[in-house]
């Protein structure tokens, strides 16, 4: 049977969607998924809301990182959500409907398909562009249903869709396919690291039962991080806190969040299982921006409320720890200039801004602010999941990511915070793509090193 991936208006090919059998009706399937969608779930009543709502003013485009940069009316954020709007109002309204009937026009085609196919996914679902709505309106959440409507129909990046099956159908159920044995030797590995490098013992406890923190971290953190995890692990070690990570899951990552509701949902209660089996009290978010989002926004609507455990960030339990005075940072240690980029999953809603903030400006004399930050920060450009995509890099870094660029060369530091695994990887092939010398680092790296005990 021949396959293809979907091919954009323009004729270029969608390489980085996964290839399956053509199918005949695309149209008709779309509006299959889409009112599927809608029967059982809660995103009827928003998008009769929005598609009211919806007025164009495109006030959103001069906070879209995107549209700054292209200057294309298409990139705008208004626009984008106006092709799921205009499909709903005709197919889903009494309206719509009639009016088609009467005249016959506006149905779905294979190009409005097409088109959303790839305006979805050159959306980085930052939603910066929700702080300038005058209507309220939620692109971001737009962006997010559009893909879910695309995945079901087998339009999605293949990076996105390999990393979940592994992670809800594999034998390691984590996205980089990492065995607990290979967890267990990291883990005694980051043990001998920070005797060395630290002259401390530090024992990472696993499968600890009735612990008050479960620790969850973004899995690629085992294999590109460690010394985030090394600063992590020995702040809670000086802190004598009580915690411990489970070998059975350990993977934080959640890219359901990016394009798909239901694996979303699949993925989160793997998280809220393993807390339940080892009686963690707590759980705790390592340094990922939308692991630390999807553990405390959505872990409520997949649990019964009365047993969900409460949600904690390492950023806030740092913070908290060193306030008071069970951690103790050297000033002296960190010379360089620092900035601090915020993770959109973190910052936007105001949930962790001045918490990291604090932390820093207790041991690093030389740190600089990039403008605008915190509930405005520009996104980094590999938003949304867009990061794992390493087919669109240019368009990450030369598009996405370019007010990011343009942040990081005006502070001129030296090192840029980043408390996220994915900004971490897109802010680093930023510097690599424009030549910008700065060392990319989370905040747990530099606590480490400053720590004392």
């Amino acid at each position: 049977m021949r396959t293809e991936s979907a091919p954009a208006k323009s004729g270029q090919r969608y390489s980085f969607f996964i290839e399956r059998p053509v199918e005949k009706d695309r149209a008709r399937r779309f509006l299959e998924i889409f009112a599927a969608i809608l029967k059982h779930s809660n995103y009827r009543f928003v998008l009769d809301i929005y598609s009211r709502l919806a007025a164009r003013c495109s006030r959103c485009a001069y906070m879209c990182p995107v549209y700054e940069v292209t200057k294309n009316p298409k990139d705008i954020p208004c626009y984008r959500s106006g092709l799921l709007f205009r499909i709903y109002r005709r197919h889903f309204t009494i309206g719509g409907i009639i009016q088609g009937k009467l005249f016959g026009t506006g149905y779905i085609d294979d190009q409005d398909i097409d088109e959303m196919a790839e305006a979805f996914y050159r959306c980085t679902a930052c939603r910066r562009c929700h702080l300038e709505c005058p209507m309220g309106i939620d692109h971001g959440l737009i962006t997010r249903l559009g893909r879910y409507i695309l995945s079901e129909m087998g339009i999605v990046p293949k990076a996105m869709a390999v990393a979940v099956r592994e992670q809800l159908q594999g034998k390691t159920r984590n996205t980089s396919a990492i065995p607990a044995k290979a967890l267990i030797n990291f883990c005694e590995f980051l043990e001998e690291e920070i005797r060395e490098s630290k002259r401390m013992e530090v024992k990472i406890p696993l499968n600890l039962p009735d612990a008050e923190y479960i620790f969850f971290a973004p899995v690629s953190d085992y294999l590109m991080e460690a010394e985030t995890l090394m600063g992590i692990a020995a702040v809670l070690t000086v802190a004598k806190v009580s915690w411990t990570i489970s070998t059975g899951y350990f993977d934080a990552i959640n890219y359901g969040l990016f394009y798909n509701d239901h694996l979303l949902a699949r993925i989160a209660q793997q998280m809220l299982a393993e807390t339940h089996r080892l009686r963690a009290k707590k759980i705790l978010i390592g340094e990922c921006g939308h692991a630390s989002r999807v553990a405390k926004n959505f872990l409520p609507y997949f649990s019964n409320h009365h047993d969900l455990p409460p949600v904690v960030s390492c950023l806030e339990l740092t913070w908290t720890l060193l306030k008071e005075g069970w951690v103790k940072l050297d000033p002296e240690v960190i010379s360089q200039k620092v900035t601090y980029h915020d993770p959109c999953n973190m910052a936007r809603t105001g949930w962790l801004i001045s918490q990291p903030r604090k932390i820093i400006q207790s041991f690093i004399k030389n740190f600089v602010e990039m403008t605008p930050t915190g509930t405005k920060n520009y996104c980094c450009g590999g938003g949304g999941g867009t990061v794992v995509i390493d087919e669109i890099r240019q368009f990450r870094t030369q598009v996405a990511g370019r007010k990011k660029w343009e942040q990081l060369q005006a502070t001129g530091a030296e090192i840029v915070i980043a408390p996220c695994a994915n900004c971490k990887k897109q802010l680093r092939e930023i510097a690599q793509d424009y030549g910008l010398n700065v060392e990319v680092k989370g905040l747990h790296d530099l606590i480490f090193m400053a720590l004392k005990h």
